[in-house]
């Protein structure tokens, strides 16, 4: 039997996929810390929810620079984008502003895979 390829997923490299994975996950470690900040500042006054996300956050945060920087020259990316791309970490949710912008305008390289192959009946 013939190998069977995938039909139309876009196939990225690594790198890229990583970058993806650190702008999702640095967003997602902005809410556990805005949550975190709000628990400790709020009437509970707990702060766990800072003691745990803080640290998250701010390794997430370093994982997406360095990942932005891999990206943008990778990518060819303007100067202008990946300042933008690096400016991007520090107000929450917009990582995943950018990597939606940058997918949609082709940034990423996301190329189509090879058509698939249909097996050959035998008989």
């Amino acid at each position: 039997m013939a190998a069977r390829e995938v039909v139309g997923v876009p196939m990225r490299d690594k790198v890229t996929r990583l970058f993806v994975g650190a702008a999702i996950a640095e967003a997602c470690s902005w809410l556990g810390l805005l949550v975190g900040m709000a628990v400790k500042y709020g009437p509970p006054a707990n702060e766990l929810g800072v003691k745990i996300f803080g640290p998250v956050h701010g390794g997430l945060f370093v994982v997406y620079l360095v990942l932005v920087l891999a990206v943008a020259r990778r990518h060819r990316w303007s100067l202008l984008a990946t300042v933008v791309a690096l400016a991007c970490a520090v107000p929450p949710f917009a990582t995943l502003v950018f990597e939606r912008w940058a997918s949609r305008r082709g940034m990423l390289g996301a190329t189509s895979a090879p058509a698939r192959r249909e097996p050959t009946p035998v008989g």
